[in-house]
């Protein structure tokens, strides 16, 4: 009778993998603030996607970490780059059983860690940024990537971005706008995740956390510039942002679930002090209940495979 009558249930499919591959690296190594989850391999990715689609996982969300960096990241449009190299392993490794995505920000490849190019002041030169970013979504949309995940919250990219796509033929090439992201303590073990040069904080271009309203403002200027989804970063923590921005949209809105979320709840259950497996599913019921379309988390293959 529960179970017939329940009014939320999350599907292997409603689920999107974030994977990080590293540059160089020979053998997958382990992320220490976030157990479970690798610096990948060109091949021990292709493996971990592999996983994934048996598992009925919906997507996966694609993170490079390059050997050099340098101010304005121009590993980030290299067709040599790491993240467009493994995109194309990706998509002929998996692409026709889910759904390859690419994180589409500078912060991976700066040499400062912030997602833009900075001006003579050490600030983020927004305009200069939309260029870099045109720039990045030519090369991800040539390597094959599906959907563009523009996450570095700069005004007008997603506008920027589909005009260079759709004069470029690339009409068919998706935008995952991150609209609601907030300057949120909760991303602090991503940091190592993509081994993050940041000096400073963010603060100037997300979201300050105490606005909900803002986060309603950014979707829906993001949905009038012709984004095909838009994003609330973090889920937990902000699922009353997310229920105004699924409320009020006609298209589909995701969550991610970020590393600090994921963090948490492996640390306490580890201490024996929660159940694991209970918290992460009533987690990610949480955040479809909310009106989540998707769920971007670290625990997609492994909470597919307990949902099949």
């Amino acid at each position: 009778m529960r179970r017939l009558v329940s009014e939320t249930r999350v599907h292997p499919s409603e689920l999107v993998l974030p994977l990080f591959v590293r540059e160089g690296a020979t053998e997958p190594t382990a992320i220490g603030s976030m157990p479970g989850v690798m610096h990948h391999t060109l091949d021990s990715l292709k493996r971990a996607a592999t996983d994934a689609a048996d598992a009925g996982v919906g997507g996966v969300m694609l993170f490079g970490v390059p050997l050099v960096r340098d101010a304005t990241g121009s590993q980030a449009s290299a067709p040599e780059g790491i993240l467009n190299v493994a995109t194309e392993a990706l998509v002929a490794e998996v692409g026709d059983a889910l759904v390859v995505q690419t994180d589409l920000c500078l912060d991976e490849f700066t040499d400062h860690g912030h997602c833009g190019v900075l001006d003579e002041r050490g600030a983020v030169d927004n305009d200069a940024t939309l260029e870099r970013y045109v720039d990045m979504a030519l090369s991800q949309a040539n390597a094959g990537s599906a959907i563009l995940g523009l996450s570095g919250m700069m005004d007008g990219q997603v506008d920027a971005v589909r005009a260079a796509l759709d004069e470029e033929g690339f009409i068919d090439t998706a935008i995952l706008a991150y609209s609601a992201k907030y300057a949120s303590a909760f991303y602090g073990p991503f940091r190592e995740a993509v081994d993050s040069q940041l000096q400073g904080d963010r603060r100037t271009y997300q979201l300050d956390p105490g606005n909900r309203r803002e986060g309603m403002r950014e979707s829906t200027l993001d949905m009038s510039e012709g984004a095909d989804i838009v994003m609330v970063k973090p889920a937990g923590s902000y699922l009353d942002v997310l229920a105004d921005v699924a409320a009020m949209s006609d298209i589909p809105v995701w969550a991610y679930q970020v590393s600090g979320e994921y963090a948490m709840i492996e640390a306490a259950a580890a201490n024996g002090w929660i159940d694991r497996r209970r918290a992460i599913e009533e987690s990610l019921v949480s955040i479809r209940r909310a009106g989540a379309d998707a769920v971007l988390t670290y625990w997609a293959t492994e909470a597919a495979g307990w949902l099949k």
